[in-house]
């Protein structure tokens, strides 16, 4: 990389922000408080739900949703095989086996009739991971899941303010977001469940402070899974700033796919009818069988040019042994979900990138 690299991706707190922590800071309240509790309240109302619950990150945040919900030992929770790893590990952790359906290339979320081909009569719960910044097909594994009594765990931490057929992220069952530092919306580290069943809310309250409902009111067992206030001040402005920030990344996004059109080798991001993308990465596909680069060459070309560029994800969970050879994760071979790792490149979209590091991002990567 040159010293006017161009990163994947780029972490502004604005003074808005500085304000609040210092509010924070100043206040010598600095665990989960009114902060926290002011954080909660606006990302409900951005996903249209009654209930909002903060926790220290997004794995937790999958483990929380997940718990709440009852699902444990003997239960299969379907999910996609093309994902971060924490999707695995949060099923793992409860004890449940994560049954891995494949993907769509269209959007690389898990394919539908994939989903169905996986439901026993074990099955617990969907988890459908929303990739990239677009959801999955909610409507429709919405419909499978309240035809087969079966509980969703939206994994929405990529997906911060997109929709499907008008419903955001995180409403079409309990959702799951990340705020780490990459995300459309950061806390450094911190995640949220959305929900509007009151007993789900109750129950992750309940878990993420050492199982009580009152002080020394010991319910369940339970976890530090606390937010603090000052990572809540970090983000609240960025939720009153999401529209727009979404907004930016979509036109980087279209200036980006504008550069590329009429470039047959590499296929740029599409969205899907009826659904918004917000772009937490921009990723296309190579296909080097019509010409142009691989991705190793195109990754030179880049890294040539000081262009960030990062492979979201080079692997399938299943091509991990520790996952692969895992007693409790099960899967048909994901040949789509193998197809797009070993093809995929996420390149620089975020809201801090200019027309011309637009212009020298696409330049970079054909020539």
């Amino acid at each position: 990389m040159t010293d006017n690299s161009i990163p994947i991706t780029a972490v502004a707190v604005d003074a808005a922000a500085e304000t609040l922590v210092l509010e924070v800071l100043r206040s010598g309240h600095l665990v989960q408080g009114p902060m926290v509790e002011r954080f909660e309240e606006r990302f409900a109302a951005i996903c249209g739900v009654r209930h909002a619950v903060a926790v220290s990150n997004g794995t937790v945040s999958l483990v929380a949703a997940l718990l709440a919900l009852g699902v444990g030992p003997g239960d299969e929770v379907i999910t996609s095989p093309f994902t971060f790893v924490a999707t695995i590990n949060a099923i793992l952790e409860t004890g449940a086996t994560a049954v891995l359906a494949d993907i769509s290339l269209g959007d690389y979320c898990v394919d539908v009739a994939a989903v169905q081909a996986a439901i026993t009569s074990r099955t617990a719960a969907i988890m459908p991971v929303h990739l990239y910044g677009q959801m999955a097909d909610m409507t429709a594994i919405a419909s499978i899941a309240r035809a087969r009594g079966l509980a969703i765990v939206e994994d929405a931490a990529q997906a911060h303010g997109a929709l499907c057929d008008g419903k955001a992220a995180g409403s079409y069952g309990v959702g799951s977001f990340s705020f780490y530092a990459t995300k459309n919306v950061t806390t450094g580290e911190g995640g949220i469940v959305t929900t509007d069943d009151d007993a789900v809310a109750d129950r992750v309250r309940t878990l993420r402070n050492q199982g009580m409902r009152g002080r020394y009111d010991y319910a369940m067992v339970g976890h530090n899974w606390r937010m603090t206030d000052v990572a809540a001040a970090i983000g609240l402005p960025q939720l009153d700033r999401l529209a727009d920030i979404n907004a930016a990344r979509q036109r980087n996004a279209a200036a980006l796919s504008e550069g590329f059109a009429g470039i047959d080798w590499i296929v740029t991001p599409s969205t899907a009818d009826g659904r918004t993308h917000v772009f937490h990465q921009y990723t296309v596909r190579l296909d080097s069988s019509v010409g142009g680069c691989d991705r190793d060459a195109l990754c030179e070309r880049l890294t040539r040019h000081g262009v960030g560029f990062g492979v979201y994800y080079p692997k399938t969970i299943l091509d991990y042994p520790c996952y692969g050879e895992h007693p409790r994760v099960v899967a048909a071979p994901p040949a789509q979900a193998r197809r797009a790792a070993s093809s995929v490149l996420s390149l620089p979209v975020h809201p801090a990138l200019a027309g011309s590091d637009i212009a020298r991002v696409v330049d970079a990567a054909l020539r």
